[in-house]
C-alpha cells in the first residue's frame, strides 16, 4: 500500500521529467513549485476552510455529545442512529445531494458551500470521539466543583474542558484533516474561481499527466497529513 506512495516521495526529487527513471537528487520540482501562486492560493484555500470546519464541527459536535451522553429524551435512538449516517453512507452520495440542495434552494457555489459540506460530513466524526470521551467521565469532579461554589461556567471551563481536552483535540485533528484533503465534496459543491489543494492536484494530473511538480505538490499534501497524524499520535499518548 505505501509503496507507490514511496514512489512519488523518490520520483519527486528527480531533476528530469522522466518517471521512469530516476536521474539523482534535486529539488527543482521545489523550487518550481515554490513559484506556483495558483498552489499556494489553493493551500491556504484548504487551511481556512478547514480551520473553519474544525471550529463547527467541533463546537457543534461537543454539545450533541454532551445531550446524548448525558440527557434522556423522547427520540435519543433515532438521533443516535441519524449522528452516524454521514459516516455510513458513501460519501459521493452525500455530495450529490449536497448539490441538489444547493441548486434547488439557489445557493451560491463557492468557499462557503465548500465549507457546509465538510461541516456536514465532520460533526459525525466529531460526536463520535467526543462522546467517547464523554462516556467515561467522572461526573463526581463536577458536583465537586459546584459544591465548592462554582457556577456552571466556571465549572465547565475549569473543570469539564480541561478534562475534555484530549477529546477535543484529537476530534479537532480528526475533523482538520478529513476537510483539508477531502475531494469528492469539494468537487461538487464548490463553484468557479475557488479551488482546494486536493482539486489543484487533481486537475493537474488529468491535464498533463503526472509530472514531477505534481509529484513534489503530492508529497507536500501528505507530509501536512502526516504532521497532523503525529500530533494526534502525541496528545492521545500514542507510542510507536
Amino acid at each position: 500500500m505505501y509503496v507507490p506512495i514511496a514512489l512519488m516521495v523518490v520520483f519527486s526529487f528527480n531533476p528530469i521529467r522522466s518517471l521512469a527513471k530516476f536521474a539523482g537528487f534535486s529539488l527543482r520540482w521545489y523550487q518550481a513549485l515554490m513559484g506556483n501562486r495558483i498552489v499556494w492560493e489553493a493551500f491556504f484555500n484548504s487551511l481556512w476552510v478547514a480551520a473553519v470546519v474544525t471550529l463547527v464541527s467541533i463546537v457543534l459536535g461537543l454539545l450533541m455529545a454532551n445531550a446524548v451522553v448525558r440527557f434522556r429524551f423522547s427520540g435519543k435512538p433515532l438521533v443516535d442512529m441519524l449522528i452516524y449516517v454521514p459516516v455510513i453512507i458513501p460519501e459521493i452520495t452525500e455530495s450529490l445531494s449536497l448539490l441538489m440542495m444547493y441548486v434547488f434552494i439557489n445557493f451560491p457555489l463557492g468557499a462557503w458551500s465548500v465549507i457546509i459540506g465538510h461541516a456536514a460530513f465532520s460533526i459525525s466524526y466529531g460526536v463520535v470521539v467526543l462522546r467517547a470521551r464523554l462516556a467515561g467521565f467522572d461526573t463526581s469532579v463536577e458536583e465537586a466543583a459546584k459544591t465548592l461554589g462554582a457556577n456552571e461556567l466556571q465549572t465547565f471551563l475549569k473543570v469539564t474542558m480541561p478534562i475534555m481536552m484530549p477529546g477535543i483535540l484529537a476530534a479537532s485533528l480528526l475533523a482538520f484533516t478529513i476537510s483539508y484533503d477531502d475531494f469528492i465534496k469539494t468537487m461538487f459543491t464548490t463553484g468557479p474561481g475557488f479551488k482546494t489543494l486536493p482539486l489543484i492536484i487533481w486537475f493537474s494530473a488529468s491535464k498533463g499527466g503526472v509530472s514531477p511538480e505534481l509529484n513534489s505538490l503530492s508529497t507536500f499534501a501528505i507530509s501536512i497529513s502526516l504532521l497532523f497524524a503525529f500530533a494526534r499520535m502525541k496528545i492521545s499518548g500514542i507510542k510507536w
